[in-house]
């Protein structure tokens, strides 16, 4: 065994030995990265694959959705075990939404509120008792508290006093309590229902905000003080009652607009007052009503009202008719005693008198009609509008040759054109129809004509004016300089070619000269029987010369054209 490992190893020393560096190079780089991979698998398959979101189960189904729901809002993926626990991908995402989830009040409960009495102690106080039952209280009003949409978290503290012998002696039972709101929520407008589900969770609290006192966590202001709250009604009323306003008036003035707009252009059209006034209070009226009987129908077939209406109704009558003849009674006192009459009644005593008493007393039906009615702001009590209409501005304006009239300053010419009478009066119906104008109530419509400052308007629309006259007339030295530029160029052209002709011409005529006279001595020269030596220049000339001469006379045509190319190309 030891030969054969002694023999291994020599080998592996002689291969090595007899490897390159770069071959070492890459067997050492195999060997590191083999290690390296078995170490991070090692790593990797050691640590788990999620990690838990809350070291508690969530056995609520309601939070644990909502948990779950927030997760995916925010494409988190989570899982959820058979025992209730939330888990997520790595150690960075549970982290982050742990804190996400406390501040929004998503957490699970860490325990039941009365779990501290479920503890077996070999000796148990009252003080103790009374001290875990108020923490008990605390942390199940908190729970209760936590449930509301409108709550993330929630922080009581309760002031539960001894019991006294006395009522006037027994200290009230108080809480204070401090909430935070849900993102996007408001506490105030709910603070009545919070205080009322306080007094009904704890016994022996009042519902006053004396003994409960509700904080705003994100504030540090108290929502449940009653002139505050008073003073936030009021604010929050004043507020929709703006709103209510503004509206109407928004209303009024896009009728307005729209109303006016499809006559005038819309640049014509201005609103510069629109003002509702509205009594925005709450009224109450009741009222009793006396009115006729209407003893027959009208006929609806009739082209005129037949009905039949009465003043009142007799619904029972009594007559009383009362005769008397004879004296008068008149007492005397005790008997045998004088009477105690004054001597005007003794004397008439014996005289006999007459009286008659006749009445009739008659009972009628009205039509009694009693009302009471809770009135809303709804109607306007006045409307005040004003609205503005620009006149016309004709322009461009042509004299009677038909060019545009240019004014002083280089630009157009205007006319403006007012409205008429006739017109500012239909106008005035018009916005009057759209606002529902009532006389009674006080309304007030002016409509007027008064120009509008269009300076800048003007300005530009005459730069634009300006430029297109400069750039037509730019173009137009522009044509003029190209067509004097191509005359020119044409008759320089002409001149040129007519120049080349003449000078063309000239050498013609010397040649054809020096020809001749170069025949003339030649020829003379043979008349004289003289020996003519030529140069090879004038033979090659010569020949070219005869070779065209023949070539013209055998094809006069293709010489022609041959010449008329030479002339183009020149």
């Amino acid at each position: 065994m030891n030969e054969w490992f002694k023999k291994r190893t020599q080998t592996v020393k002689d291969k090595w030995g007899k490897w390159t560096p770069l071959q070492k190079g890459i067997l050492i780089g195999i060997i590191v990265l083999i290690v390296i991979a078995i170490v991070m698998m090692m790593k990797f398959s050691a640590r788990p694959a999620t990690v838990r979101l809350f070291n508690s189960p969530v056995n609520d189904e309601v939070l644990r959705s909502q948990i779950v729901t927030r997760l995916d809002n925010d494409n988190v993926r989570s899982y959820v075990s058979q025992d209730g626990y939330i888990s997520v991908d790595d150690e960075k995402t549970a982290k982050r939404y742990r804190s996400i989830l406390v501040s929004e009040g998503l957490e699970p409960a860490a325990k039941d509120p009365y779990s501290l009495f479920n503890t077996q102690r070999w000796s148990q106080s009252d003080f103790q008792n009374k001290v875990e039952w108020q923490e008990a209280q605390e942390r199940l009003l908190e729970g209760h508290l936590k449930q509301l949409d409108f709550v993330s978290r929630a922080n009581v503290r309760l002031v539960l006093p001894d019991d006294k012998l006395f009522t006037e002696e027994q200290a009230p039972t108080t809480a204070s309590v401090v909430l935070f709101a849900k993102s996007g929520a408001e506490l105030r407008p709910h603070v009545k229902g919070i205080q009322h589900l306080i007094a009904r969770s704890v016994e022996g609290l009042k519902d006053d905000c004396e003994y409960i006192t509700i904080i705003d966590g994100a504030t540090g202001e108290e929502i449940n003080d009653t002139k505050g709250q008073e003073e936030y009604n009021r604010m929050s009323f004043i507020e929709k009652a703006q709103k209510i306003i503004s509206k109407r008036e928004s209303e009024y003035t896009a009728s307005v607009l729209k109303s006016l707009q499809s006559i005038y252009t819309d640049d014509r059209v201005r609103v510069a007052n629109m003002k509702v006034e509205m009594d925005m209070s709450e009224k109450e009226s009741e009222k009793k009503e006396y009115t006729g009987i209407k003893i027959k129908e009208d006929n609806v077939n009739t082209p005129y009202d037949d009905s039949v209406v009465v003043e009142k109704l007799p619904i029972s009558e009594e007559t009383v008719q009362k005769t008397f003849t004879g004296t008068g009674y008149n007492p005397e006192g005790p008997a045998g005693m004088d009477g105690q009459n004054p001597p005007v009644y003794s004397d008439n005593d014996n005289m006999i008198g007459k009286s008659e008493e006749t009445g009739t007393k008659r009972n009628y039906a009205l039509n009694e009609t009693h009302s009471k009615e809770k009135v809303l702001p709804n109607t306007p009590d006045r409307i005040t509008v004003s609205v503005n209409i620009d006149g016309k501005w004709n322009y461009p304006l042509y004299d009677e040759q038909g060019k545009v009239r240019i004014s002083k300053s280089g630009g157009y010419e205007r006319e403006y054109v007012p409205l008429s009478k006739e017109e500012i009066n239909e106008a005035t119906k018009l916005v009057q129809n759209a606002v529902g104008f009532k006389a009674s109530r006080g309304d007030s419509v002016t409509v007027t004509n008064i120009p509008y400052d269009r300076s800048d308007q003007f300005k530009e629309e005459d730069l634009r004016f300006i430029k297109a006259q400069q750039r037509r007339t730019t173009l137009l030295l522009l044509l003029i300089g190209i067509v004097v530029l191509l005359v020119a160029f044409i008759l320089f052209r002409i001149i040129s070619r007519e120049i080349e002709r003449r000078r063309r011409l000239r050498a013609e005529e010397l040649l054809r000269k020096q020809q001749a006279e170069r025949e003339q001595a030649l020829w003379d020269a043979k008349e004289q029987g003289m020996e003519v030596t030529m140069s090879v220049e004038e033979r090659r000339r010569a020949e070219l010369q005869e070779n065209a001469i023949a070539m013209a006379k055998e094809h006069p045509e293709d010489v022609a054209m041959l010449i008329r190319t030479w002339l183009m190309e020149e």
